[in-house]
């Protein structure tokens, strides 16, 4: 089986690839019926040059192969028919700018497998940047705070360009006695817990953080049940809450009364409760002064999240009184982190870290008849129509979608 690894084309350009040269080279000496060609790149993270090393061959025509990796999504013009396509295709969710990409693999005869609908049989993902895009946003968040209050002015994380150098340059802050919330419980979430942690900040229950006192800089970590009650009273249930999140509302106003720095790891999904209005901001008793939203869900849970910022630019203002963007360093002026590419900043690391997980888990689906299931499970697209588990997107196929 021919893989093609293929070019970012993204504008601006993601510096991501799935593997890394070396592992990479160890993925064929495990399986010796794949072969890999890589499609030159001036914009990867590793050197075209660095295959070629490794004895692969890097060339502008990778038409021949019959399975096409990358991360994210590929221009219409450039999809190939009649292959097999694996990255981040941003369709899943009907997100309108993508309607016309995946009308276009259906149109072309194209087998689409997204990196999102990569689970086991539990339905957890198996891959992804989340470690990374956590990484990254502890370390934004930080960098925000001294911006904001001009108490320090870290280097920016790209020109840092691994885990262990924002380590080492976080260690060397003497912070306030803030109060830190992180919320979430997933791969985010655990690598903003291992920055935090790796910084000497102490963790305190829930209880502690709403009611407690310090004279250092805590933080603490919530999930769903913390900031959610039920609407009639009843005792919170996890598995009621995923299936009937209507059920539900937010109690997260608690939190914000008492933190100053939000970071964010959770996953939200539509129907879920938001977690502050534009009103719960205006309350002079909301006490958020920087927003570090990682998990970047714009028009979503955070009424302080007004767009997605970018790598060049990461901080705009919320101002409580307006709703609207203003300068961040405004005294009244809630600070905004929520760029939605954080692992383009230590695009080696991010790769290496992918391709561990993506030789082990899912390369073997192609040489042992997919005996997991992985790979049908994550089939979104196949002769031209859409798989049974992914019909709920015709009508977005087909534009008749409501606005």
């Amino acid at each position: 089986m021919k893989f093609a690894i293929i070019k970012e084309r993204i504008i601006p350009p993601d510096p991501r690839v799935v593997f890394s040269p070396s592992k990479l080279k160890e993925v064929t000496r495990r399986f010796s019926k794949a072969q890999f060609k890589i499609e030159a790149s001036k914009d990867r993270t590793f050197p075209d040059e660095a295959y070629k090393r490794e004895g692969f061959e890097v060339t502008a025509d990778v038409s021949d192969c019959d399975v096409f990796i990358g991360i994210k999504e590929v221009p219409v013009e450039a999809l190939i028919p009649n292959k097999t396509y694996m990255f981040f295709s941003h369709t899943i969710k009907k997100q309108a700018h993508n309607q016309r990409l995946l009308k276009a693999i259906l149109d072309k005869n194209i087998t689409l497998y997204d990196h999102e609908t990569l689970v086991d049989r539990h339905g957890v993902r198996l891959i992804g940047f989340g470690k990374y895009a956590g990484i990254v946003g502890a370390y934004n968040a930080f960098r925000t705070w001294g911006l904001k209050f001009n108490c320090w002015d870290l280097l920016t994380a790209q020109h840092l360009n691994s885990t262990a150098a924002l380590q080492e340059e976080l260690g060397k802050l003497k912070l306030p006695s803030i109060k830190i919330l992180v919320t979430g419980n997933g791969r985010v979430s655990k690598s903003v817990h291992i920055m935090l942690d790796a910084m000497g900040i102490k963790a305190v229950s829930v209880a502690e953080f709403l009611n407690g006192s310090f004279d250092e800089p805590v933080y603490c970590k919530v999930h769903v049940g913390d900031y959610n009650i039920h609407k009639s009273g009843k005792a919170f249930v996890n598995a009621d809450f995923y299936k009937n999140p209507q059920d539900y509302k937010s109690n997260f106003m608690r939190f914000a009364q008492v933190a100053d720095l939000l970071i964010t790891g959770h996953f939200y999904s539509g129907g879920a409760p938001i977690f502050y209005t534009q009103a719960d901001v205006k309350s002079p008793h909301f006490n958020i002064k920087v927003v570090a939203d990682i998990s970047c869900d714009v028009n979503g849970p955070l009424a302080t999240t007004l767009r997605a910022s970018n790598i060049n630019n990461p901080i705009y203002g919320y101002d409580p009184e307006t709703g609207s963007e203003v300068d961040y360093r405004k005294q009244n002026a809630i600070a905004v982190m929520a760029v939605s590419n954080l692992p383009c900043e230590t695009p080696k690391d991010a790769s290496r870290g992918f391709g561990e997980v993506f030789s082990q888990e899912i390369i073997p689906a192609f040489f042992n008849n997919d005996k997991d299931g992985i790979l049908q499970r994550a089939k979104i697209t196949e002769h031209g129509t859409l798989t049974p588990k992914f019909s709920y997107l015709q009508d977005y196929v087909d534009g008749n979608e409501p606005n």
